[in-house]
């Protein structure tokens, strides 16, 4: 028995060892790990860190912004470092980033300190990812370990190419799930992903329709938006507002806790809450409940999202906004 019983756990060992291996020899054929600038570049996340950490202090908004630029990143062709790109009917000429996407040049700033010390071996689309986790980690949120290795695109995505893979904050739950879905995002993903919002601000323009037509909204909330957006077109279209009005420099569960009580800032963020018992109703209250498993959700989430593509026949760019 005692022969039977080593036997069957040594073969168990060595299968759990196959799946590591065979684990590992994927992640490494996918070019990312944690530990890829560990001897090409080891003061990286040190000097991006710092440089987050100061930025974000002097303006805590800034870090939803530098947030921000990654998703719109990677959800454009992959986290290639495209978003960053002066270039002509470009994805900065998108109706989701003209007047909108900000960061840039605080990019620029972290990319010539790195320069410095690691001339052309730190990629853009790499710096986005871990700026975006520190920007979080900035605001009081969850931290979790960044993948590097990405390389920056020589591909051009344009403006069209972002208006049609980035949602809109019009688009109601179906549309919202189908631009997600078919990026291979969970409804989970898609709910604590979305808990970026408890961050950051969003003009006029994007809330004007929630404000003045919409049903699922706490009066005195529609109140507090009308008198900052007003009712008429192209009238206060960059006035702004709050997409967590509880605590909007605090990366925390209240986001969610706002939306339960309907007073979600735009139409895609309250279409998760309906009060109906769905499936992200459930999410949402889950999320509301319990900060922690919001926190893990959407650093598993945001690790998921920043494996989308970058990956492979790049280059890395000196100037992160020009191509070569």
């Amino acid at each position: 028995m005692a022969n039977s019983y080593y036997a069957t756990s040594f073969a168990y060992l060595c299968l759990f060892s196959l799946l590591l291996f065979f684990t590992s020899k994927i992640h490494a054929q996918n070019g990312l790990s944690t530990s890829f600038y560990g001897s090409k570049c080891p003061n990286f996340e040190a000097t991006v860190k710092s440089i987050v950490t100061s930025v974000v202090a002097n303006e805590p908004r800034m870090g939803a912004s530098l947030l921000r630029l990654h998703f719109h990143d990677c959800f454009v062709g992959g986290c290639d470092a495209s978003v960053l790109l002066d270039i002509s009917g470009g994805e900065k000429e998108s109706v989701h980033n003209a007047n909108s996407l900000r960061g840039f040049e605080v990019i620029d700033f972290i990319k010539e300190q790195v320069e410095e010390t690691c001339a052309s071996v730190v990629s853009c689309a790499d710096i986005l990812a871990l700026v975006a986790r520190e920007s979080v980690v900035a605001l009081g949120g969850p931290t979790w370990k960044v993948e590097f290795g990405r390389t920056d695109s020589t591909s051009t995505p344009s403006a069209t190419e972002a208006d049609n893979n980035l949602p809109f904050a019009t688009d109601d739950l179906s549309m919202l799930m189908s631009l997600f879905f078919n990026k291979g995002f969970s409804v989970k993903d898609i709910v604590a992903l979305s808990g970026a919002h408890t961050v950051g601000q969003a003009r006029c323009i994007r809330f004007r329709d929630r404000a003045y037509t919409e049903q699922n909204i706490q009066p005195s909330f529609a109140q507090f938006l009308q008198n900052i957006c007003p009712s008429t077109p192209n009238v206060g279209d960059d006035n702004l507002a709050p997409f967590d009005n509880q605590s909007p420099e605090v990366f925390n569960n209240d986001y969610y806790k706002g939306l339960t009580n309907f007073i979600g800032l735009i139409h895609t963020d309250q279409v998760l809450f309906s009060g109906s018992g769905s499936q992200t109703d459930v999410l949402v209250q889950a999320y509301a409940n319990n900060q922690q498993t919001f926190f893990a959700d959407f650093a598993n989430a945001m690790l998921k999202m920043s494996r989308m593509g970058g990956i492979g026949n790049g280059v890395v760019r000196t100037n992160c906004r020009v191509l070569g």
